[in-house]
Formats: structure tokens, sequence, C-alpha cells
């Protein structure tokens, strides 16, 4: 459908989003440098054009979904032309035990069958297995970003074909990661699974691609993206589009089961020597122990969710920001700056605001919450307050009317023209407040469909806090990093839960 272009604009309301981005979806990927990293996009489209001939004139006109057109046929001679962008990569590759193999996921121009793609992911996996692991080349884009550009150049260098292979992976449509663990997971704890997808084997992932879909060995699936082509509900989208079809034919295919002769996958080897393999053992060494590093946990809180929360006139995501807000005031006495993304895709090729939750109204219904001597009607009226603030702020954020983007332009500005660093941007209080990428929490709202995210706190003494609200539950993921002993992932989600309770039996007890 983005092919062609026939994916329908979402919208917020009445208002269309710009869809720039789903473009970055596939045949994407970004490449390191020693002093600048570059997103390669190949992705190309392939609109059909409807060319007709009415009295001696010929006319253009673009085959939407449904043509409208009332064209009489008996007087109009018609005509299909392809307007192409140029040639779209449609192959995929497969990462198995650290070795890399390839197909086209086209066949006669058509997408392959369920059997088909059964049949391709077969024979990778029939080769890796009982077989030595490959050389874990992807590990290397685990690496930090110019030890990684050093090492590609090296690697290069000592083979083209080298850079054969990385172009090959840089231009596939996705990379499909065969992965041998099984996280098991339930309805209730997604933790296992949330783990492995966020920092599983390092071998069998192409950190730089901007869609990795991970397989693993028990038949669950997870994903994971390079944020800089586009941003997660990107993502979201796509794979709340793959989980409706797959309710709609009850998880089974009703087509032919007949395989199409085609082309086995071809394996690609990259060549290697002793330094190679040195900078990927240094990379798996780095990025193992950044993983062990960081806490993860993933539950459903299953109390209520967005219906009773609707029904008490509150906003649902405003409503588990406050709570965020009130847990992490609770486990450290103190409030703690915090990023939520803000959309800002109503305007052309926007991306995102930052909006910042942590404002004086919240932090005096937290203190409010906190005090003893403060009856429920003081506690209402100061979480009203906060729940006003915050719309307010993110209504602003969405229009363009924040702040945080135009200072980082200004930054940039500044950093790209020699110029000096603004005083600004070096007072203590700027980063404390969360600038420079200094928020202690790192949230976002995943949306209201059953597809989740996770990601690392942005700080050593911060949490990451993704969550997806749906009728009857909340599902949050919360992450720290061990090191930092004041800060513990499990804590603060048993903290969130008591906040969520707790406000839900002030807007009870008030009749909100």
């Amino acid at each position: 459908m983005i092919r062609t272009e026939r994916l329908a604009p979402q919208k917020t309301g009445k208002t269309a989003l710009d869809m720039d981005q789903f473009r970055m979806l596939f045949c994407t990927c970004k490449v390191p440098g020693v002093t600048k990293d570059t997103i390669h996009n190949y992705f190309k489209t392939g609109r059909i054009i409807l060319a007709f001939i009415s009295n001696s004139q010929t006319h253009l006109h673009e085959l939407e979904p449904t043509l409208s057109d009332n064209i009489s046929l008996t007087i109009c001679t018609f005509c299909c032309v392809t307007e192409r962008e140029g040639p779209c990569p449609s192959h995929i590759v497969v990462i198995c035990r650290g070795r890399f193999f390839m197909f086209d996921a086209l066949c006669d121009g058509q997408i392959l069958t369920p059997p088909e793609l059964f049949r391709q992911l077969s024979y990778v996996q029939e080769c890796c297995e009982g077989e030595p692991e490959g050389e874990g080349v992807a590990a290397l884009t685990s690496e930090e970003r110019t030890r990684w550009a050093k090492a590609r150049e090296y690697l290069i260098g000592i083979d083209p074909h080298n850079k054969t292979i990385l172009e090959t992976i840089q231009s596939s449509l996705f990379v499909i990661c065969l992965d041998e663990t099984k996280p098991y997971s339930s309805p209730d704890n997604y933790t296992n699974v949330t783990l492995e997808s966020l920092k599983g084997n390092p071998t069998i992932r192409w950190g730089d691609k901007a869609y990795n879909s991970i397989v693993f060995s028990d038949g669950t699936f997870g994903s994971t993206c390079d944020h800089a082509p586009y941003d997660a509900m990107v993502l979201v989208s796509m794979c709340w589009y793959l989980d409706q079809q797959i309710k709609a034919t009850d998880g089974k295919w009703k087509g032919s089961d007949t395989v199409r002769p085609m082309p086995l996958p071809e394996e690609l080897v990259f060549t290697v020597d002793e330094k190679v393999r040195s900078d990927i053992s240094h990379a798996k060494r780095q990025y193992l122990e950044a993983a062990r590093d960081l806490e993860i946990v993933c539950y459903a809180f299953t109390a209520f969710g967005k219906a009773a929360i609707k029904q008490k006139n509150l906003h649902p995501d405003i409503f588990v920001q406050m709570a965020m807000q009130l847990a992490y005031y609770r486990v450290h006495r103190r409030p703690g700056s915090c990023y939520e993304t803000a959309m800002t895709r109503k305007f052309y090729h926007g991306r995102t605001e930052t909006m910042r939750p942590c404002t004086h109204e919240a932090v005096n219904w937290c203190k409010a919450m906190m005090d003893h001597k403060c009856n429920d009607n003081i506690k209402r009226k100061a979480m009203l307050l906060a729940f006003n603030k915050h719309n307010k702020l993110m209504a602003e954020a969405q229009d363009g009317k924040g702040f945080d983007r135009h200072l980082l332009g200004l930054y940039l500005i500044a950093k790209e023209e020699g110029l000096p660093t603004p005083e600004l941007f070096m007072d203590p209080l700027y980063a404390r407040s969360g600038g420079g990428g200094n928020f202690v929490l790192s949230s976002s709202l995943v949306g209201y469909t059953t597809v989740l995210g996770a990601v690392a706190p942005m700080v050593h003494h911060g949490y990451g806090f993704f969550y997806r609200i749906r009728d009857d539950r909340i599902v949050v993921s919360m992450s720290a990093w061990k090191s930092y002993r004041q800060t513990d992932a499990a804590i603060l989600f048993n903290n969130f839960t008591n906040s969520l309770h707790e406000m839900f039996h002030l807007a009870t007890t008030s009749q909100l």
C-alpha cells in the first residue's frame, strides 16, 4: 500500500496527518560516519496513472483506491501507465546464528505467500542448524558510532565484496532475525519478550536498520527500529495492521499451499580477518555489559483502563502521566523532569515536539497527595489544575508552539556556524530541567492498540516509561539502570499502580 500510495492518511479528529515517515519504514538504514551518520533510503513509490483520451485530448488521472469520476466509457479510450520514482528493492535479509541470507520477497511481481515465506525461512534455519555460528558481523552495529564507522571502513577495505553485502543489507526491505530464545510471556506479564526484544543477541540484530522483525523460536514476535528515520507510531501502525490481519483470518492462511519455483535464499558471507574478529568481540563485550545493566519490567495493570477513566471525565493519557509523576515523587521525594512525546504530524513532514509534564501544577498536586492534612476536596482541585495544565501544554506542543525543538535548532546553528554556545545551554538548570537530552523520565504513549514498546532511560539516574492504554487495562514497560542504586523499575511500577488506584478512588469519591 505504501509502494502504490494507497495507504489512507491517518487523522486526528478531522485533521489529516503527514504520512511521509512511512516511506522510511522499508529499505532504509542508518550508515555510520566518523563525524556524522547518514540515513540511506532506497524506497521508491510506483503510482498507477490512468490515461484517457476524450475529444482528441489526453488527460491524466492518478488512480485512487476508488475512482469516483463520472467518465463515460463510450466516449473515452483508457490506458494505464505506471509513474515510478525508480526501481525499489524487494529483497529481505535474514540473520540466523550470526549468518546472513537474502531472498526476494516478490515472485513474478507478486508478494510471496505465507507457504512460500515459510519455505524460504525454513531453508535458512536448516542451513544453520548443527553448524558453527557465523562471524556475527551484526554486533558491530551495536558499537559506539565512531568505532563502528572506522570498523566499517576497514571491513570494506579488506574486500570490496564486503561493501556489496553491506549495501544489500542497507537497501533490503527489512531484516528478519531468527532468534533461538523462547521468551515466555503472559497477558499480564510481557517482561521476558520485552527484555529479549530490546537487549537480545547482538549478532542477529542489524542495529542500524529501520526495521528488524524478530522471530522467536516459541512463535512470539518482537521488533526493533532505528528511531532516526521515523517515529515510533509508524512502526506501531504497521504492527497493529498486522495484528488485525492475523486476527481477521484466525491466524490461518486460507490461500493456496502451492510454492512457486523460485531461487533459494543466498548466503551473504563477509570476508573477515583477525582485526575484524577483534572488533566484533569488543562490540559484543560492550553491548552485553550495557544489556546486563538494564532492568526492564513490563506488566499489565488490569484493575481498570480507558473506559473507566473516561467515565470519570478524565483524559486517559493525562491520567497515566499524573500517576507516573506521583509514583516518582513518592519514590524519590522530589519531582522528576519528564519528556512526553507530542506529535506534530499535522504539519508538513512534522515529527515531534517535547511536552513537559512536570509542571508546577503537577508538583503541587503530588505534594497535596503526600500531605495527610489535605482532604480529598483539596487533592481533587489540585489534580484538576494539573490535568488542565497538561492538556493545555500538549495542545500547544502539537500546534507547533513548544520550545524544545526551537532551542535545539538554535544550539545546532551555533555549533555549525562555529559560534560560542549560548549561555542558556551552559546553565546547570537547563540540564536539570531535562534540556539537552537530560530528562529523568522519558515517556511516551504508544497508543490505544495491542502494540507496546520499550526504551532505555535517557540518563543514568532516570527511567524509561512506555505505555499503551486499552479499554480494560494499562500495559506499561519501565526501565532503569541497575548500576544506579537509587533507581528501581520494579519499585517504581508498584508505586505507579498504587497511584492509579489512589487517583481513581479520588475521582470516584469526589464524583468528578
